[in-house]
């Protein structure tokens, strides 16, 4: 169990605020943070780093990172801390980049096959695409093996289909090495693909915690309309089927027939429209 009790005085954009967070996170689960920028959420994640100092107490299983009498330092909190930007060594190839952090030669090829760097493996970073890059940056975190991996917003600054494969490496990663991982982001459909479990802050606190389902879905009222979204999951709830799509900033749930069931797949683009309470589905040439 992973328990924080934090506080930090704030100066926000408009006025001071107080960061007052308390939380029980499972080793091993994948947490999102979300909530308006200047809410807390960088600062929550750097308090977790060692990066800034706060009030209050965080212990990761049996190892006390920090209390009212110790502070634990970053160099030595088994943490992998991915940016929006990717704060590579460019005047380092993919190789180096990772053997900068842990001489495991071993753990770096296999951290480069996980993702498809491999034969990147000898090119300097500055040759490499955003995508190619930021997954240099998440290799290198977990080269520290990471008991608790944090991610502010580490793929915003990527086109869609990028950011749907670097978070499917995120999973993987996520899965085989066991870590706990905290993720802020604005985005809902990456959200609900990566996050068991979403905390809402707002002012420095948190407002609003469940499954991203809970968190997340937003239910349309009877007006008409017709939106292009993403197919996110597609399930059967006793006789029907449902389809979670990502419309915007909105995710909502439509009912389908088994026909139409069959006929779609996670990942497609699609419209969905409605008539007063009929909402139907369609794929996107």
């Amino acid at each position: 169990m992973i328990t924080i009790d934090v506080k930090k005085r704030l100066q926000a954009r408009m006025n001071a605020m107080q960061l007052d967070v308390t939380l029980q996170i499972e080793e091993g689960a994948f947490i999102a943070i979300a909530g308006e920028s200047g809410s807390g959420k960088t600062t929550l994640l750097r308090i977790l780093a060692g990066l800034e100092k706060a009030k209050g107490s965080i212990k990761v299983g049996n190892e006390i990172w920090q209390s009212e009498r110790f502070f634990l330092p970053p160099q030595k909190r088994r943490i992998g801390f991915v940016f929006q930007n990717y704060a590579l060594f460019e005047n380092m190839s993919v190789e180096q980049n990772l053997l900068y952090v842990s001489k495991d030669k071993e753990l770096s090829q296999h951290l480069m096959e996980l993702t498809g760097l491999s034969e990147f493996a000898k090119r300097y970073t500055n040759h490499l695409s955003g995508g190619q890059k930021q997954r240099v940056a998440l290799c290198r975190a977990f080269m520290r093996r990471p008991k608790m991996l944090l991610l502010d917003e580490p793929l915003s600054a990527l086109d869609p289909q990028m950011r749907i494969k670097l978070q499917q490496d995120i999973m993987t990663l996520h899965k085989e090495f066991g870590t706990t991982s905290i993720i802020v982001s604005h985005d809902p459909s990456e959200i609900y693909r990566l996050a068991t479990q979403v905390y809402v802050l707002e002012n420095g606190r948190i407002i609003q915690e469940g499954t991203p389902k809970e968190v997340l879905l937003k239910m349309q009222g009877s007006q008409k309309f017709s939106f292009e979204g993403e197919i996110l999951d597609i399930f059967k709830a006793d006789v029907i089927y449902i389809a979670v799509v990502s419309i915007g900033q909105q995710i909502v749930e439509v009912v389908l027939g088994s026909r139409e069931a069959e006929q779609l797949r996670v990942g497609q683009k699609v419209t969905v429209s409605t008539k007063a309470f009929a909402p139907l589905i369609r794929p996107i040439d």
